[in-house]
């Protein structure tokens, strides 16, 4: 992509997009002809329009990220694999669909319906791997760190190329189509031992290219690090919404599959903002924003729950039964206690997490108490240039006080009105 303009880069993005889509709904259409005749077909037993939804929503995401960001950066590779992993989306739906449509209706080419299916079973395996390792190493201008760093890029690659053949020559049922054996299969234990070493390759690329952001963060200058800053928040999104998930499966498990499922694709999005640099100085109000209401939830929640608890415990101890009560009087524990409680919270983290700003707010407001009091235009200065040394934190600071001329011409003027008396 050296030599393409913006412009060609634009026209080529979208068109594979577009064509990403175009495969994605031919792959929908063949499996809804079989979803009403034989629906334990579609992606081994799983519904299909949630598989359907699911597939639409990862591959528009990447996609259209991805376009974005090679229209505006034709270099940067990240661009270029965001629409190459929203083409292995609609090549998977496809495969997928054909295979449905060929064990329903049994019509087309024995190896051409096999083939769909086996490559329907391993394709996702990019759609892993793929962010994991290069994402990271190339984020946020689409090279490595150095020349030293290409043959992660190259262990990565060879990695992912391993466990992709280790997974599609694996001999047996396929496993979104069990009712199919693999048609390419290899009973052999050389196969395992690829798989294996590839899966290695791959877990230490994915670590390496970790430390290779890290290094960024360290040496990068401030627009490099408020990008990997917007990289981080949308992997903390990821884990933080795994949790959650985790929790949410005891009672629903389609839940919380659907929770993981929305908190991925924040990911790219989070992603194309960084490298879009749209407005990129906002993650940090982002993070403390997340940071205070995270834990004031986690802290009105755990006081609700146990109000609740307590106060029926009271009730049951005195009456013998519980109260409605006691779900009131917590409710209304918690609307007194969110003003009160936010405040602190958010004293809490300005001064953990964002300690230089905070100092400097309390340093500006301390200035501005003294400001109203003093007279003397010397200790004013100084404190003007002690106030801008410990926020800004110059280099040099240096102070010009522009003469005022109106004194002298109103001491003139009474001067001369004296004279003439």
């Amino acid at each position: 992509m050296n030599g393409i303009s913006r412009r060609a880069a634009a026209r080529l993005a979208w068109s594979l997009v577009a064509l990403s889509v175009a495969l994605l709904l031919c792959g929908i259409a063949l499996s809804r002809t079989t979803g009403a005749t034989v629906p334990e077909l579609a992606y081994g037993g799983r519904a299909e329009l949630d598989v359907a939804v699911h597939s639409l929503a990862t591959l528009l995401t990447f996609s259209v990220v991805g376009a974005v960001v090679a229209s505006r950066h034709p270099r940067n590779a990240i661009g270029w694999i965001f629409c190459s992993m929203g083409l292995v989306v609609g090549l998977n739906t496809l495969a997928g669909g054909y295979a449905e449509y060929w064990l329903a209706s049994g019509s087309g080419p024995r190896s051409l319906g096999e083939t769909a299916a086996w490559f329907s079973s391993w394709s996702w395996i990019p759609l892993v791997f793929v962010p994991t390792s290069f994402l990271l190493l190339l984020f946020p201008d689409g090279r490595p760190p150095s020349p030293r760093w290409r043959p992660v890029a190259w262990c990565a690659g060879l990695g992912i190329t391993g466990f992709v053949v280790g997974y599609a020559l694996e001999a047996g049922p396929l496993e979104d189509f069990p009712q199919i054996a693999n048609p390419y299969g290899i009973d052999s234990p050389i196969v395992e031992v690829v798989g294996v070493a590839a899966g290695i390759a791959v877990g230490g690329s994915m670590v390496a290219s970790a430390v290779s952001l890290v290094i960024r963060l360290r040496r990068g200058g401030s627009k490099q690090r408020q990008q990997i800053k917007w990289l981080a928040y949308g992997g903390a999104v990821v884990v933080g919404a795994i949790f959650v998930a985790g929790f949410i499966a005891i009672w629903n498990a389609n839940a919380s599959i659907v929770v993981i499922s929305l908190s991925l694709l924040g990911l790219p999005i989070f992603t194309g903002i960084a490298i879009a640099r749209h407005r990129l100085y906002d993650i940090d109000l982002l993070i403390n924003r997340t940071l205070v209401y995270g834990s004031l939830t986690v802290l009105l929640a755990s006081a609700y729950v146990g109000g609740v608890v307590g106060l029926q415990a009271v009730f049951r101890a005195l009456s013998g039964q519980e109260s409605t009560l006691a779900v009131v009087a917590s409710t209304l524990a918690i609307a007194a206690l969110f003003g009160p409680l936010r405040r602190r919270v958010q004293a809490f983290v300005d001064r953990r997490f964002y300690r230089r700003k905070y100092d400097a707010t309390k340093t500006l407001a301390a200035f501005n108490a003294r400001l109203r009091e003093e007279t003397d235009l010397n200790a004013l200065s100084n404190d003007v240039v002690g106030v801008a040394t410990r926020t800004m934190q110059p280099a040099h600071v240096s102070l010009w006080l522009r003469p005022d001329a109106e004194p002298e011409a109103s001491n003139a003027a009474t001067i001369e009105q004296f004279g003439h008396e």
